[in-house]
């Protein structure tokens, strides 16, 4: 199994330099069949991110720009009357795809925001009283500006929790910045970019991840991490049990991409800021990366 993982992100780090552990996180994600946000700055390769990610998959691939103006039925579809017929006929919109980009999402209304509610969560969307599946595998990517910025409306919780993690990819260093500047265009490289597997060896990783071995002892550590969260004062609301899945689905892909049969202990430990950190509010307003800074107290529970 561990081959096409390697293959995969060998083609990946070929575009995306110098980021070879965001790279693994986000495939992590993926093969967790969770959503990934991704909260920087413009500029800084979130948006070929996904595209390199969808090509090197062979998956179907929009991407939707939001804005304040975009509505719900600008990302699910709508029935549209058709006189020749006298009839409405449903037209798909974007989120009938396999890979998703909600570009810059914290720029749309929540009303937009949330009509992504259910497609994440349930891998369906009810339209005009029917619901429709999405198709398999379905993956999110999100990315948004920091929320300082002019024309950003905040995430709310409930939208925040369907994302399985949450990181910055950050400036790349020097090195990689010259070769960036000084080599051939990433846009250019997408399209001469032939898939590394297909969708059903995806779906087959996928399933592959259900069936690494986490220990009981290791569950009692997440449950552990769970119940501080909600006792400690460090945090104003602690993590949800959906907060935990996410943790374990994520520490056995990670496994799964390090060719191990097994989850150890430092698995959940580097997994967690990612996982919990946009989850968790402490007294004042931060950004990704000072949130994670409020994850440190969970690291120190020990394994019961």
């Amino acid at each position: 199994m561990v081959e096409p993982i390697q293959k995969t992100l060998k083609q990946i780090n070929h575009v995306i330099y110098g980021k070879p552990q965001q790279i693994k996180l986000a495939f992590c994600c993926l093969l967790a069949r969770g959503h990934l946000l991704i909260e920087d700055v413009p500029g800084v390769g979130k948006t070929v991110l996904s595209h390199v990610l969808a090509s090197s998959l062979g998956l179907n691939f929009n991407r939707v720009q939001f804005t304040s103006d975009l509505l719900p039925a600008d990302i699910l579809g709508s029935a549209i009357y058709e006189p020749a017929s006298g009839s409405f006929r449903f037209h798909a919109g974007p989120i009938f795809n396999q890979v998703i980009l909600a570009d810059e999402i914290n720029r749309a209304t929540p009303k937009t925001q949330s009509a992504l509610l259910e497609a994440m969560e349930e891998q369906q969307v009810s339209i005009e009283g029917k619901t429709r599946a999405l198709p398999k595998p379905f993956f999110v990517i999100a990315t948004q500006n920091p929320g300082n910025q002019i024309g950003t409306f905040p995430l709310p919780e409930s939208q925040l929790d369907r994302f399985l993690m949450c990181m910055e990819l950050g400036y790349p260093d020097a090195k990689a910045e010259r070769r960036i500047l000084a080599g051939e265009n990433r846009r250019q490289l997408l399209g001469t970019l032939e898939p590394a597997i297909d969708s059903d060896t995806l779906l087959q990783l996928q399933q592959a991840v259900d069936q690494i071995h986490m220990s009981d002892a290791l569950l009692d550590y997440v449950q552990a991490i769970l119940s501080f969260s909600r006792s400690s004062p460090y945090y104003q609301i602690g993590l949800s049990p959906r907060a935990g899945l996410a943790l374990v689905h994520a520490a056995r892909a990670w496994a799964l991409i390090h060719d191990r049969d097994h989850v150890l202990p430092e698995d959940i430990q580097q997994l967690l800021p990612y996982v919990a950190a946009h989850r968790l509010h402490s007294s004042s307003k931060m950004s990704a990366s000072n949130r994670i800074e409020i994850v440190a107290p969970l690291t120190e529970v020990t394994i019961p």
